[in-house]
């Protein structure tokens, strides 16, 4: 599965990353964020790795995220490993665009079950897109 969103942020890209690699931020914006377990470290680089324990449609799941790719104000790329197996991709993008920056946000994720799975994705996207929208306009009170 993929969702997909881009948002025009009247911030500079520098002030937007600091924010979304900031570990201790992600309750202020993430709105599927429930709490890190461990203590993260204070600034997230190419290979940190963080555990967050995530919320959707009232069920609580942990993922163990590590950071595999980091262009600051550019480019980040983390990969995931959560229940039953599932992996999941997030990139974010920081594109300057005036004195603004358009962000970019994708989620690529597989849910375990073969068929079944590949059924209930289409609900879980529709959620996680969601979910994702609203995410993305806190991120922009945020900021903003």
């Amino acid at each position: 599965m993929r969702v997909e969103r881009t948002i025009e942020l009247a911030a500079p890209p520098a002030r937007v990353y600091d924010l979304v690699m900031d570990p201790s931020r992600l309750a202020d914006w993430v709105t599927i964020h429930h709490h890190l377990e461990g203590r993260p470290p204070e600034r997230l680089k190419r290979g940190s790795k963080l555990t967050q324990w995530l919320r959707i449609a009232g069920r609580r799941f942990k993922v163990r995220w590590t950071v595999i790719e980091n262009e600051p104000r550019a480019l980040v790329v983390w990969e995931g490993r959560g229940p039953v197996a599932t992996h999941a991709r997030v990139e974010y993008r920081f594109t300057p665009n005036g004195d603004g920056t358009r962000f970019s946000y994708v989620n690529e994720y597989d849910l375990p079950g073969g068929p079944l799975g590949r059924l209930a994705g289409r609900t879980v996207a529709r959620v996680t897109a969601k979910e994702l929208d609203a995410t993305l306009q806190r991120l922009k009170s945020l900021v903003e």
